[in-house]
């Protein structure tokens, strides 16, 4: 059981920066977190800038010998802690996510176990993440790979927990130290999570800085000692991440938008219509449709357009909306006043370009009057519109009726994103052939959202560069360095008298 009181009474009345596992003295500008919901203040949030973004890439710096000089199992060790820390203070943290963002405890909860798998993962994962060896003429190559040193990250608002374990894990399990930079919005999980840091890792090796993109952000992502570059949010703020690092020539992971292409052929079974109308509105409205790998594109035959319409429509229709601190699956509230201008804004696109199936309104909750809160919505209408081009990142479904399975193709691929895909159907040679024409860094077949532990989650084309939550992430966090063997000195050869 989460007690959502208890956890906003064990909030700080204020956090500055956690540099070198201890929180830094609040003596500048704050901004306020508040609850997404209801509007109560939760706390003052130091607005750090290039002076904590300094002191804590000097803090990074200075562990960076020690952490990478320790074994793979001592890393290991360390994560397994943290995850188990998580873990036992889930309750707390998911309220106090509940709160921050304005999603639903059952959604938060889940958030948090993903977080805890992640770390898990990684523990696993670096006791295996091997160099490569070969032998040549009177010696050996080895290929060994080495961590960069002081990483920058920079997460965005919509799954804190899920975002930070996905940055921190792979991270430091390689033997990198971090600064990290959580969103303005969403903030306080990840400084809590600092007091869980601190009982675990040494000084340094983890640092949070909170503060505006602009600020903080930018300075994270100039700062010469930084030696890797990482970042999940919005395409436009990647390609700014993305051009830091090429002036100062250092690797950038991008995990960026998404308006993902989900897919139902037409042979599936009556039977299990309406176990798919489920899936497909789970793919589109969790996370209240605040997430790049949402399905908001549905591609549905004509030959079952009717039937699975009717069908959707009634699921959305049974969607609750309310007060997100409910513990019963429900749709909250979107993150701020921003968040909810720009999905009304899309909304009223929509009805101007397409056709109203169910939804397009704002829902009043009783005691949550600071909320944005939308009735889920599902428009009728084509690819070329706008709101089935455009990340609307709100609880918004764009449904495309299709025939021809070559202009289906086409047109799940017309997009600038390539995130995720989700397929439905019965034939499993059809699954695999659809699977590899579609542009999409994850494809999901009869069960969207089926991130497994280890499962490689990167984009194309606009979505991204690189790949989370799996082994190659590793990689991504460090160099490969060969180092040749000679069995012996060769005779001299170059310079030899003749």
């Amino acid at each position: 059981m989460t007690d959502v009181s208890a956890a906003r009474a064990s909030l700080s009345r204020s956090y500055g920066a956690f540099i070198n596992n201890s929180f830094q003295p609040v003596k500048g500008p704050v901004f306020a977190a508040t609850a997404a919901a209801t509007g109560e203040h939760l706390a003052d949030i130091a607005r750090c800038g290039k002076d904590q973004i300094d002191a804590a890439v000097a803090s990074a710096k200075t562990a960076f010998p020690i952490w990478r000089a320790k074994t793979p199992e001592e890393r290991a060790a360390c994560l397994s802690r943290l995850a188990d820390a998580i873990e036992r203070e889930a309750g707390r943290l998911m309220a106090i996510d509940t709160l921050d963002i304005g999603r639903g405890l059952w959604e938060t909860g889940l958030d948090h176990a993903i977080a805890v798998q992640q770390y898990r993962y990684f523990a696993a994962a670096i006791l295996t993440h091997e160099g490569w060896g070969r032998p040549i003429a009177d010696g050996y190559l080895v290929a060994k790979r080495e961590p960069y040193g002081v990483c920058g990250q920079i997460i965005p608002w919509n799954v804190p927990a899920i975002m930070a374990a996905f940055k921190i894990a792979p991270a430091i399990a390689a033997g990198n130290t971090v600064v990290l930079k959580p969103d303005e919005h969403a903030s306080l999980s990840t400084l809590e999570l600092g007091k869980l840091i601190a009982e675990i890792f040494p000084p340094g090796v983890i640092n949070i800085v909170p503060g505006f993109g602009e600020e903080a952000g930018a300075a994270l992502t100039s700062h010469p000692d930084v030696a890797k570059l990482a970042f999940t949010g919005s395409s436009e703020v990647g390609r700014l991440i993305s051009a830091a690092g090429a002036q100062r020539l250092v690797p950038v992971s991008l995990e960026l938008g998404g308006k993902s292409p989900n897919i139902v052929f037409p042979d599936i079974a009556v039977a299990d219509m309406d176990a798919i109308v489920d899936n497909v509105t789970f793919a589109s409205m969790y996370c209240n449709g605040q997430s790049c790998l949402a399905g908001t594109r549905l591609f549905l035959h004509r030959d079952i357009y009717d039937d699975f319409m009717q069908r959707l429509v009634a699921s959305m229709r049974r969607i609750r909306v309310a007060d997100p601190t409910n513990s019963y699956p429900l749709l909250g509230c979107l993150v701020s006043e921003k968040q909810g201008r720009r999905v009304q804004s899309y909304i009223d696109i929509g009805k101007e370009q397409a056709s109203l199936a169910t939804g397009g309104g704002r829902a009043e909750v009783p005691g949550c009057n600071a909320g944005w809160f939308f009735e889920p919505t599902v428009f009728e209408t084509t690819n070329d519109t706008r709101i089935a081009q455009e990340e609307i990142f709100g609880p918004v479904l764009s449904v495309i009726r299709w025939s021809d399975y070559d202009r289906l193709i086409h047109d799940a691929n017309d997009i600038r994103y390539g995130l995720a895909a989700g397929i439905y159907t019965n034939d499993l040679a059809s699954a695999w052939d659809t699977a590899d024409r579609l542009q999409a860094g994850n494809v999901w077949i009869n069960n969207y959202f089926n991130l497994a532990p280890g499962s490689p989650f990167g984009g194309f084309k606009e979505s991204g560069i690189g790949s989370e939550f799996c082994h190659e992430t590793l990689n991504m966090y460090t160099h490969l360095k060969a180092v040749t063997v000679q069995t012996r000195v060769k005779p001299a050869w170059f310079a030899a008298i003749q």
